[in-house]
């Protein structure tokens, strides 16, 4: 397995993991006080507020970039585009929304969006030679 590879299934987690944060961190109260309820976790998910709404928001982001980001390292290993490239590009990718889950936390809204323009980026970098000239 490539290191690129290797990335794709940490993104694939990573969203599992922002909401394990929100879960984690009501551990111990019961349903009735507003601890996580496993019999409809997404009402659970919908009624946060905070930092914990933010947790949950950075959940659903980092699915909706996981498909292009998958795309990405499987169309550049079927294309034969250099691994080591694709490799450095994928483990640049997952810097980057690790980066962008802490602002996402942290409520720090602009810069947020520039980093998620950097990771949507490096997606697009790892499939496109011609755009990677740019990162």
């Amino acid at each position: 397995m490539t290191i690129a590879n290797t990335t794709v299934l940490i993104a694939a987690l990573m969203p599992v993991f922002t909401m394990g944060l929100a879960k984690a961190s009501m551990a111990g109260k019961k349903r009735s006080e507003g601890g996580y309820d496993n019999n409809n976790p997404r009402v659970f998910a919908a009624s946060q507020e905070g930092w914990r709404a933010r947790a949950v928001a950075a959940q659903n982001n980092s699915f909706e970039a996981l498909p292009l980001f998958i795309f990405a390292v499987l169309a550049a290993q079927m294309a034969g585009i250099d691994q080591a490239r694709t490799d450095q590009l994928a483990l640049a990718f997952i810097g980057v929304r690790v980066v962008y889950t802490g602002l996402y936390l942290a409520n720090v809204a602009a810069l947020r969006t520039l980093v998620w323009c950097v990771g949507v980026g490096l997606s697009i970098a790892i499939f496109s030679p011609t755009i990677s000239a740019i990162f």
